[in-house]
């Protein structure tokens, strides 16, 4: 299925080389508009890839440039909540390795749990728990993946630091810190954020992990962005919704997207 998927990225995206893959998050798609020269594909045409069923995923890959650097971005992640097996959740990532994607942007809207965290804050991943219950990569091993990859420093430090630059270049108020992924699609008790803020987490989101441990078993440079798009249970509003979630991301996806922009500079350097 990895083969066939990629032949038809490859076919629809042609003469397009991309090197970087940008994976937008809830309510993140508007960075699409930002590519140019684009080639829209949609997920109907792609073997093995579903149709996303959440608010705020178009459900499509887009090909062409940004900042002058080849991009390919997700727009329309899978989540295993939505009862994909984790192979398919991985599905696009093994896609992005075989077109000789080299570097990973990874977006997501996350609860914020630290205390400095604000909804619209954006958050430099730094490092992540895989509360999810799954690991993609359990089972036969797929060819060109590394069947125990070292997940040190899952998120490049290297480029953390220069994304940092262009943050402080940009004037872009930016967080760093831990990144827990729980399976949902119920948002965390209380008492989960409780044991979660215990274990060293700073925000929770239902995603990104499962990419970024493809990516490395691959040998692709990842770095993530969070946006905490609401407190998580039992530090802010009585409740949460999911439209909270693409409000907060509407809000602040000026500041995203010039991020998002500057790591895209800094990658292809």
């Amino acid at each position: 299925m990895i083969s066939e998927a990629a032949d038809a990225v490859r076919k629809a995206i042609a003469p397009r080389q991309p090197t970087v893959a940008i994976v937008l998050g809830s309510g993140l798609g508007f960075l699409g508009e930002e590519i140019g020269d684009a080639v829209r594909v949609p997920y109907a045409r792609i073997p093995g890839f579903p149709q996303p069923t959440v608010q705020g995923h178009a459900g499509e890959l887009i090909a062409g440039t940004l900042e002058g650097a080849a991009v390919l971005a997700q727009s329309g992640r899978f989540h295993l909540y939505e009862g994909h097996d984790p192979a398919v959740v991985a599905l696009p990532v093994r896609v992005f390795a075989v077109l000789g994607i080299r570097t990973l942007i990874v977006t997501n809207a996350a609860g914020g749990i630290r205390r400095t965290m604000r909804p619209g804050s954006l958050m430099l991943i730094a490092d992540h728990l895989n509360f999810t219950g799954r690991q993609p990569l359990a089972g036969p091993l797929v060819e060109g993946e590394e069947r125990f990859p070292d997940m040190s420093d899952p998120y490049d430090g290297e480029l953390r630091a220069r994304a940092r630059a262009v943050a402080a270049e940009e004037r872009i108020p930016l967080e760093e810190g831990t990144y827990a992924a729980t399976l949902g699609p119920s948002y965390e008790t209380k008492a989960e954020i409780e044991m979660l803020k215990r274990v060293g987490a700073d925000a929770v989101g239902m995603s990104t992990v499962p990419e970024v441990i493809i990516a490395r078993a691959r040998g692709i440079r990842c770095i993530g962005i969070s946006i905490v798009t609401n407190l998580a249970a039992g530090l802010g509003a009585p409740t949460l919704s999911h439209k909270e979630v693409l409000e907060t991301a509407e809000r602040v996806k000026g500041d995203l997207g010039r991020l998002v922009k500057g790591i895209v500079r800094i990658c292809d350097a």
